[in-house]
């Protein structure tokens, strides 16, 4: 682990046993009469996959910004590795958001970056007395994480979408997050593609130990990458449970996210 690593995750807020994400009775509206989440109670195990279904507009991608505090509660309470984010200051909530990892839909890269660069970026910020070749060897493992050190030189535009995934990918997992928030990680995605980007979530959950929320509409995704699912419906949790379980529940509802 680097040394300016361990600094921060042992000047960080102290950590309790539990849940590294609790969650009890999150609302969230825009606008009088637009109320996306209307009490929302979850929870994230260590080491846990948890993924999220729903229809477009029931709130997934709000409930994760809500849990890195880049959308503010209306009501409710958000505990990120057990401490409550709404009552920190924003020095403590970055501390906090350097051992979050978040993956976004179009992978986020700077385009006038190298692929190299965009990984140095988050590097250079957070640990900046890294010699050069520990920034260079730091970025080569991230590539090689995710099988694109062929790609360290290209620029986005040079990379197909996958590519550009697993890019952001590398990126998210270079400062070595203890949870990664991933919002529609296949999404525009051939089906091979797809599957590999969900192999390559489970296979980082498993080299990493990293507990995972991840949003998405991709049934394979969700039942190759999911411990546990939970649906999203009316602006609370309707069903949960593990794939199978809800594939043969006796809410026709719920069967149809499986058909």
């Amino acid at each position: 682990m680097l040394q300016e690593e361990t600094d921060i995750k042992e000047n960080s807020i102290a950590d309790t046993e539990g849940p590294v994400i609790s969650i009890k009775g999150l609302c969230k509206s825009f606008g009088k009469d637009n109320d996306i989440l209307k009490g929302v109670d979850l929870y994230v195990d260590k080491a846990e996959n948890l993924v999220i279904l729903g229809k477009s507009g029931s709130g997934k991608s709000v409930t994760i910004k809500c849990m890195v505090g880049l959308v503010a509660a209306d009501k409710g309470e958000i505990k990120v590795f057990g401490t409550n984010i709404s009552n920190i200051t924003n020095t403590e909530l970055n501390a906090i958001r350097v051992r979050i990892g978040f993956l976004f839909q179009n992978a986020a890269l700077y385009d006038s970056m190298t692929v190299r660069q965009n990984l140095e970026f988050p590097l250079k910020r957070h640990f900046k007395k890294l010699t050069a070749a520990e920034v260079n060897t730091t970025v080569t493992e991230a590539l090689e994480n995710v099988g694109l050190v062929e790609a360290i030189d290209k620029m986005p535009s040079e990379l197909s979408g996958g590519m550009r995934k697993r890019v952001g990918l590398a990126r998210t997992l270079i400062l070595k997050p203890e949870i990664i928030l991933y919002d529609e990680p296949t999404t525009g995605l051939d089906t091979i593609t797809s599957r590999e980007i969900s192999e390559l979530i489970l296979a980082m959950q498993k080299k990493y130990k990293t507990a995972s929320v991840i949003i998405t509409h991709d049934m394979a995704c969700a039942k190759l990458t999911g411990d546990r699912i939970i649906i999203l419906k009316d602006g609370i949790i309707h069903a949960e449970g593990s794939y199978d379980a809800l594939e043969k529940s006796d809410d026709e509802w719920v069967r149809s996210f499986f058909v």
